[in-house]
């Protein structure tokens, strides 16, 4: 059985449709996952957390977080209390995340890094 590459994130962010148009472009097959609609998948995310680091799994440059009482951001202080502000607040997650068909996870979506991962 195959796996089928799966995007977390939220429709309405440029940085997801950008990712979702080049995956579409590229004929690449995926599943949207929209953390909105369907929250963020409490089993998924201690994974990606030990792959990436919460620290760049946490987007503390959004505007999401700015709007975040102090004391939820001030919360944040390592993986276990960072993880429940990223479950009960979804788009303070840097997005998109990607769980590639092949097992690699990324987040984010620069161009030029996903251009040479799809050439290996």
């Amino acid at each position: 059985m195959s796996k089928i590459t799966t995007v977390y994130g939220i429709p309405n962010c440029d940085t997801v449709k950008k990712a979702r148009q080049w995956l579409d472009e590229q004929g690449i097959t995926y599943i949207f996952h929209d953390f909105k609609k369907q929250g963020v998948p409490a089993d998924r995310l201690p994974g990606w957390m030990q792959t990436l680091g919460w620290e760049k799994l946490l987007n503390r440059q959004g505007t999401s977080w700015r709007k975040l009482d102090e004391a939820i951001k001030d919360s944040a202080v390592d993986a276990a209390s960072a993880a429940a502000v990223m479950q009960e607040h979804s788009s303070t997650i840097k997005r998109p995340v990607v769980e590639w068909a092949d097992g690699r996870i990324t987040v984010g979506f620069k161009l030029d890094a996903w251009q040479a991962q799809l050439a290996q």
